[in-house]
């Protein structure tokens, strides 16, 4: 893994041979992030995959997230990996559901599938897709399900019946049975209600029972 220092360097390389297209470059928790803008992506993209000092030539992951108080509220995210300097990159564009973002399919085919998931979950479109459809819900599916103000309820599933023997459609429950918690599992919340478990008796030098 590269260092800090090294993706500083890459980072400030990156920012000055692009610096009508990239908006920022940094780098976080040992990655380096780039975020660029939308509608000059292929610009940014053909560059890290090109470039002698870049060589991303594998695209890992495309995938999205939802801020809906921005006036812009998507982001597209894409990761690369460079397997000559073994390093990583994460660029980042933002986007709302009017203006299609450039499609890179034309420089990584992997991308077709990853762009058609980002669309149907989020319901950014690709400009230049070849086959821009739902990948992950049902053909007739209404909505985008990982928008953060996508209704829990008041649409359908569908499912295969075994019983009926073909495919059947459902209204979406989401029901929650009441649950009693003993607290004994970490998961459960234990820090946030004053209980003693088992093993607490270590902390205060004591011998267990």
């Amino acid at each position: 893994m590269a260092d800090d220092g090294a993706l500083q360097d890459l980072g400030q390389h990156i920012a000055a041979v692009l610096a009508d297209q990239v908006i920022e470059a940094s780098v976080a928790h040992g990655e380096l992030m780039i975020t660029a803008r939308a509608e000059q992506i292929i610009k940014v993209v053909t560059f890290l995959r090109d470039d002698p000092q870049c060589l991303f030539k594998v695209m890992v992951d495309i995938c999205g997230a939802d801020f809906p108080e921005r006036p812009k509220r998507f982001e597209v995210i894409y990761n690369f990996l460079s397997m000559v300097h073994n390093q990583r990159v994460r660029v980042k564009v933002e986007a709302d559901d009017q203006t299609p973002v450039p499609s890179i399919t034309g420089l990584h085919n992997s991308a077709n599938w990853f762009e058609r998931e980002v669309w149907d979950m989020y319901g950014v479109m690709f400009d230049g897709h070849p086959d821009l459809r739902r990948l992950l819900t049902d053909y007739g599916f209404e909505g985008h399900p990982l928008r953060k103000d996508f209704p829990l309820t008041g649409f359908v599933e569908v499912r295969y019946d075994d019983e009926r023997k073909r495919v059947v459609y459902d209204p979406v429950k989401l029901p929650q049975e009441f649950r009693k918690f003993d607290f004994l599992s970490p998961w459960e919340g234990a820090a946030a209600v004053p209980t003693v478990l088992p093993g607490d008796e270590k902390a205060d030098g004591q011998e267990p029972n």
